[in-house]
C-alpha cells in the first residue's frame, strides 16, 4: 500500500502542492526525519507515483562543499487521470487532470432537462468524450468526480438536496458509476472548489480560510486548522441560508431573508424587475445598474449588505486569516464591493475584523478541477480508511 502510512501521504501532498523538492526540502517542510522520508519515498518511487531526478540530470549539479547533489522529488503527473464535472442548472462543466492536478483537456455540454437521467446521460458522453481526446486518458482514469451544488453526502454520493436541479435524495455516485463504468465520487461543488483553492490556490499558506461563492446561489467552504469542514450531516457552509432580514423575500429553502433571497443573482433582478414590472437577463440587470438606475442601483447595494453582513458573521464565528470570494456573480462586484466591504468593517467584532478579503475570479472549469482534487485526495487518503 503506496500511500498506506501517513508519512506516504504526507510526503506525497507536500510535493504536489510544492511541484519539486530534495528530501532535505522534503524533511524541513514536513517535519518527519530523513528516514521517515526515505522509507515513504521508496514505495511510491517503485510504483511511479513519484520521479527522482538523476544525480547527473542536466542542471543537477552539488551545492557548494561537500556533500552529494540534491536529486528533486517531483509527482509523476501522467501516472494517473481524473475526470472532474461541474453540474450548474444550464450545463455540464468537465476537465481531465493529471495526478499533478494540471487540467490537460476540458469540454461544456449544455443540459436541456434537469431530469436525473438526462443529466446522468449527459455526465456518461461528456466522460466519454473527454477520455477519447486520448488511449493514455482512458487507460489510466482512476475516477469520475462531480461537484453540484446542494446537500450533499460525499461518503455515499446521495444528493440529498440541489436546489437548481430540484432533486431530492438522488444516488447520483451510484448512477453515474453504472453509466460511465468508473469509480465516483460526488462532492458539494463550493466544498470542491475549497480543496482545490486550499492546496493550489488563494489558499495556499493559511491554515484557516473561507471562500464565499456569489452568483445563482451563496455558498462557503470553510477551512479550520488546515481541515476542510464538512459538519456532522455534510451541510457546514451554508451561508447563503443566513437569515438577515426578518421580514425579507422568501427563500427557495422555505425561510425568509436569507442572504441568497436577497444577495443571488435571481433575487437582485427580481428585485429590478419588480421595480420596473419587466423582464430582464442578468446581462440586462447590470446595464441598467451601470447607467445609473436608482432601482438597480439600490438591488446591488441592499446585496452587497447582505454580503458584507455574512462575511462578517463566519469571521466572528471563525476568525479566519482571510476570505477568498469568487463566483459568477462577481460580473457585478464593482456594483456591490463598497457596500460589501463597509459592512463588514462595520459589523466584523475586533481582531475578526483583520481577516482580509480577496476577490478571485474562476471560471466554472476551476470548479470542475476542484472535483477532480477531491478525488485525488481520495486516491491519497484511501488506503488508510
Amino acid at each position: 500500500m503506496v500511500f498506506g502510512s501517513p508519512a506516504a501521504q504526507l510526503v506525497f501532498s507536500t510535493l504536489l502542492r510544492v511541484g519539486s523538492a530534495s528530501r532535505v526540502e522534503v524533511v524541513r517542510r514536513t517535519g518527519l526525519s530523513s528516514a521517515a522520508v526515505t522509507k515513504a519515498v521508496q514505495p511510491l518511487l517503485a510504483a511511479g507515483y513519484l520521479l527522482e531526478a538523476p544525480l547527473d540530470a542536466p542542471g543537477e549539479t552539488a551545492p557548494r562543499g561537500i556533500g552529494r547533489p540534491a536529486s528533486p522529488l517531483s509527482v509523476r503527473g501522467e501516472r494517473a487521470f481524473f475526470v472532474g464535472i461541474k453540474i450548474t442548472a444550464d450545463e455540464l462543466i468537465g476537465t481531465v487532470t493529471d495526478l499533478r492536478a494540471q487540467a490537460v483537456v476540458s469540454r461544456r455540454r449544455p443540459l436541456n432537462s434537469h431530469t436525473v437521467d438526462h443529466v446522468v446521460t449527459m455526465i456518461s458522453r461528456l466522460t466519454g468524450e473527454l477520455l477519447a481526446t486520448s488511449a493514455d486518458y482512458r487507460a489510466r482514469c482512476r475516477q469520475l468526480a462531480i461537484a453540484i451544488s446542494g446537500d450533499v453526502d460525499a461518503a455515499t454520493g446521495l444528493v440529498g438536496y440541489s436546489p437548481f436541479l430540484d432533486w431530492h435524495t438522488v444516488p447520483l455516485a451510484q448512477l453515474a458509476a453504472q453509466a460511465t463504468g468508473l469509480e465516483t465520487v460526488v462532492e458539494n461543488d463550493v466544498r470542491a472548489l475549497t480543496v482545490a483553492e486550499q492546496w493550489f490556490g488563494g489558499g495556499v499558506g493559511a491554515h484557516s480560510f473561507v471562500l464565499v461563492t456569489v452568483g445563482a446561489g451563496i455558498g462557503c467552504g470553510i477551512v479550520v486548522n488546515d481541515a476542510v469542514v464538512a459538519g456532522a450531516h455534510g451541510v457546514a457552509g451554508e451561508l447563503g441560508h443566513l437569515p438577515i432580514e426578518q421580514d425579507g423575500p422568501v427563500c427557495h429553502c422555505g425561510n425568509r431573508g436569507c442572504v441568497e433571497a436577497i444577495a443571488s443573482d435571481d433575487a437582485i433582478i427580481e428585485a429590478i424587475r419588480l421595480a420596473h414590472h419587466t423582464t430582464l437577463d442578468p446581462a440586462g440587470a447590470l446595464r441598467l445598474a451601470r447607467a445609473g438606475d436608482p432601482a438597480a442601483r439600490a438591488a446591488y447595494t441592499r446585496a452587497g449588505h447582505a454580503i458584507g453582513l455574512a462575511l462578517a458573521s463566519v469571521a466572528n464565528l471563525i476568525g479566519p486569516e482571510r476570505i477568498l470570494i469568487s463566483g459568477e456573480g462577481l460580473a457585478g462586484y464593482d456594483l456591490f464591493e463598497d457596500q460589501l466591504r463597509a459592512t463588514f468593517a462595520t459589523r466584523a467584532f475586533g481582531a475578526a475584523g483583520n481577516c482580509e478579503l480577496f476577490v478571485r475570479p474562476l471560471p466554472f472549469e476551476e470548479w470542475a478541477r476542484g472535483a477532480a482534487v477531491v478525488a485525488i485526495r481520495d486516491l491519497i487518503t484511501a488506503e488508510s480508511k
